[in-house]
């Protein structure tokens, strides 16, 4: 594995014990007015969130020993679950996001915890790129013999390096995206990583007003069985 990546590695893993710390003490406050409760869920939401993206760097590790075993993985299910978790906080930001399944074949050849992370990444993605009253889709549909599911932004270009990263089928490490204020490319990067070791094709489609990231998977042969 890279130095670059492997050191960022060694300071996700340094990260997670103060970000529980933090988590603990936020939840730790009581008898508190409206303002001061919605400002403790914040933080508890934040700390959450990031001590996400710290467990998937450590995943990236563990994806050399081949632990992460395939399957057949039904797709609505989890995207069902990724958009539940992630719905507050595209409608605390002033986000809309709308969900379109019209794929045929409901299961693919992945692993369910890794397919989570990309669907995450992505929507995590999307939130922080559209403005404000703008939407979110995330689209999962059949593409030749392939299952595809896309997360559409409408926020600002997407760099032409970072796509060609992203068509390439992975990114190399974390970059920082111009256009786009604060991104690391810490999710995308991660989403690449995870949707490689599943063999799933991943890119994106660069639109006048936003992206669409995507991820490509095979389709189980089980399926025919439901």
């Amino acid at each position: 594995m890279d130095v670059e990546v492997d050191s960022i590695l060694v300071a996700a893993h340094e990260l997670k014990a103060p970000l529980a710390v933090l988590r603990q003490l936020a939840l730790s406050f009581d008898e508190m007015d409206d303002k001061s409760e919605h400002i403790r869920d914040e933080m508890v939401s934040v700390s959450e969130r990031a001590i996400k993206q710290v467990n998937d760097l450590t995943k990236l590790r563990r994806l050399e020993d081949g632990i992460f075993e395939m399957e057949p993985v039904a797709i609505r299910p989890v995207c069902d679950e990724v958009t539940r978790e992630l719905m507050y906080l595209f409608r605390f930001n002033k986000r809309d996001l709308y969900v379109k399944y019209s794929s045929r074949v409901g299961l693919v050849v992945a692993n369910r915890e890794l397919l989570y992370s990309v669907i995450y990444n992505f929507l995590l993605n999307a939130m922080h790129y559209s403005g404000e009253e703008t939407k979110s889709e995330l689209i999962v549909r059949d593409y030749h013999d392939k299952i595809r599911i896309s997360v559409r932004d409408y926020g600002p270009a997407l760099p032409i390096d970072v796509w060609r990263e992203m068509q390439r089928g992975w990114i190399k490490k974390p970059m920082s995206i111009s256009m786009r204020p604060g991104s690391s490319g810490l999710g995308l990067f991660i989403a690449s990583k995870f949707s490689r070791y599943m063999h799933a094709d991943v890119g994106a489609v660069r639109h006048r007003d936003g992206t669409s990231f995507y991820v490509e998977l095979n389709k189980s042969k089980q399926a025919s069985l439901f």
